[in-house]
């Protein structure tokens, strides 16, 4: 049995991860700003982690065996993590995200967001002038595309797709998309479930076997809803529906396989995704 600190776990994957830890018999505490109360049988504290003196008293005197952190986004953030879990615990689990190696679309937003991961990741890791070595084992968890869960998906992109195919509206397209990566949800906690209890360190990716195209993803849609695909063209640099990439944008799951982990395949969990969706929109 491990002491879990999990930082966020409230909703989508995180929620399922508590979940999982719990019932592997972890002792598991959630630490949140109280927007959330977590599943039965799990620990809370309430705290904003960007308040570095409130979090040190939520805190208190408790260690950890491992603090998996779901919602750090920058380096400011990091930076107050790396000191207040210094010598807490002995293992950091970041969820970072696949963006880190070459934002899509190229946005300032979509910039802005892997920049803020990809500098979290070298703080955590120990990067920086002066820094010294992380004081914990650090990995970080490059997550695919996450899909599926209905309305708990909220980026809503899967939905994007399910909504405009049903109703006959053009689904904007880059002329010859390249693939690109994703897992489900259940599978992406089941692998941080996973790598809390794991000692290997360093940046790994996440993504369920199977990359696909959104013309492949717009091809599986219109079966399952039963309308064709109506696509629309983009001009090279504008603007188009999520997960049309003009460069390849596929990530590499042969580390963590090579840990031990194995990932399912796409094709046979997205059909699933994309009924649930449906039934979220009522159609």
């Amino acid at each position: 049995m491990q002491k879990i600190l999990v930082i966020g776990g409230s909703r989508y994957f995180g929620k399922h991860l508590v979940s999982l830890l719990r019932d592997a018999g972890d002792e598991v505490t959630v630490l949140n700003r109280g927007s959330a109360a977590p599943p039965p049988g799990i620990g809370r504290l309430v705290a904003d982690r960007d308040d570095e003196g409130r979090l040190l008293a939520a805190l208190g005197g408790r260690t950890f065996d491992t603090v998996v952190d779901q919602v750090c986004y920058t380096p400011l953030q990091a930076a107050v993590a790396r000191r207040v879990f210094a010598g807490r615990t002995a293992r950091y689990v970041m969820t970072s995200t696949m963006e880190v190696h070459d934002p899509a679309p190229p946005t300032p937003e979509a910039r802005a967001y892997a920049e803020g991961k990809r500098g979290a990741e070298a703080v955590l890791g120990g990067a920086g002038a002066g820094e010294g070595g992380s004081p914990f084992a650090f990995t970080a968890v490059r997550t695919a595309h996450v899909l599926g869960g209905g309305p708990q998906e909220f980026t809503g992109r899967l939905a994007h797709y399910v909504g405009r195919i049903a109703a006959g509206t053009p689904v904007d397209v880059h002329e010859a998309p390249y693939a690109t990566s994703f897992v489900h949800h259940h599978e992406i906690a089941r692998f941080l479930q996973w790598t809390a209890g794991q000692p290997f360190t360093g940046a790994v990716d996440a993504a369920s076997h199977g990359a696909l195209d959104v013309l492949g993803l717009c091809a599986l849609v219109a079966e399952r809803v039963g309308r064709p695909a109506r696509l629309r063209i983009v001009e090279p640099g504008a603007p188009a529906s999520p997960f049309s990439f003009d460069r390849d944008y596929a990530i590499d799951n042969s580390r963590a396989e090579g840990l031990g982990y194995r990932f399912g395949r796409v094709a046979d969990w997205l059909p699933g995704a994309v009924d649930e969706a449906a039934a979220a929109l009522a159609l």
